[in-house]
């Protein structure tokens, strides 16, 4: 199962993290809209992510602390035009949906997200990424660590929630009840 070493922080300036991002060759892969809807499960977090470059069903535990948290996850890539959304509503109810904007960066294997979230604000995320065993945790965790400097990024402002918590500990999530 791949792991990620992951920080996600409020954001005051997405223009200054853009601008450092690209003044240090990052590669803009573009903005996608991203609807992520989060199913009750009883093991983990289970969410499917619609998007314009994003269509994946994916599975993960992760941390619940402030900082750097490990993740580990598994993606399942799915179709636009399929029903998989209708049938995990039906079967498993829906926990939150979550709407937001997403700039996406890369610099190697480290995933940056600049994202603008329904009801909640703006955000960055660092990821520090090892999908192919090349990374141990703890180079993964200096990584974060660098960018988090190189970002500026203020301890205070980091968060340990899920934007899904946060909508939910806020009264601002989109919950579906399924009739049986």
């Amino acid at each position: 199962m791949p792991i990620n070493i992951e920080i996600k922080a409020k954001c005051n300036n997405l223009k200054k993290i853009r601008e450092i991002l690209l003044a240090n060759n990052a590669v803009n892969l573009g903005i996608d809209h991203q609807v992520d809807t989060y199913f009750i499960s009883s093991k983990g977090r289970l969410k499917l992510r619609e998007g314009n470059f994003e269509n994946n069903l994916i599975h993960y535990f992760r941390e619940d602390h402030k900082g750097l948290k490990e993740s580990k996850y598994q993606l399942y890539k799915t179709d636009k035009e399929s029903n998989l959304k209708q049938i995990l509503e039906q079967s498993m109810g829906v926990s939150c949906i979550v709407d937001k904007q997403r700039e996406i960066f890369r610099i190697g294997n480290v995933k940056f997200q600049l994202d603008q979230v329904m009801n909640l604000g703006n955000f960055v995320e660092i990821e520090a990424n090892d999908e192919n065993g090349l990374y141990s945790k703890e180079q993964l965790q200096e990584q974060c660590n660098y960018f988090i400097k190189l970002l500026e990024i203020n301890m205070k402002d980091i968060i340990s929630e899920s934007y899904s918590d946060l909508l939910k500990q806020n009264n601002l999530f989109n919950q579906i009840f399924i009739e049986e």
